[in-house]
């Protein structure tokens, strides 16, 4: 069965640590930046987005950003994207 599978990508949601966090404008409002989105595309490469909350409070529109190009949060996506392959594998099947 694996073999006629098709996974498109697989994602893993990461809390950026307060230290890493960052700011970012658009559409003229500042977000603080929270969580990555990491997928795992088919080519074994890695993708990121962020996500995050505006500074002025409220629910704000879920917009994504481009992930600054800095060794911590490359690392942090790496380190992160490792932990969760460890996890994947263990699976247990379905509830």
């Amino acid at each position: 069965m694996s073999g006629d599978l098709e996974v498109s990508a697989a994602a893993i949601n990461v809390t950026i640590p307060e230290a890493l966090r960052w700011t970012d404008t658009r559409r003229g409002e500042t977000f603080t930046l929270t969580t990555l989105n990491v997928r795992l595309l088919p080519d074994g490469r890695l993708a990121a987005k962020a996500y995050g909350r505006p500074v002025a409070g409220g629910r704000g529109a879920y917009v994504s950003f481009p992930v600054p190009d800095r060794p911590e949060l490359a690392a942090l996506i790496a380190d992160a994207a490792s932990h969760a392959a460890t996890l994947w594998s263990a699976h247990r099947g379905l509830g």
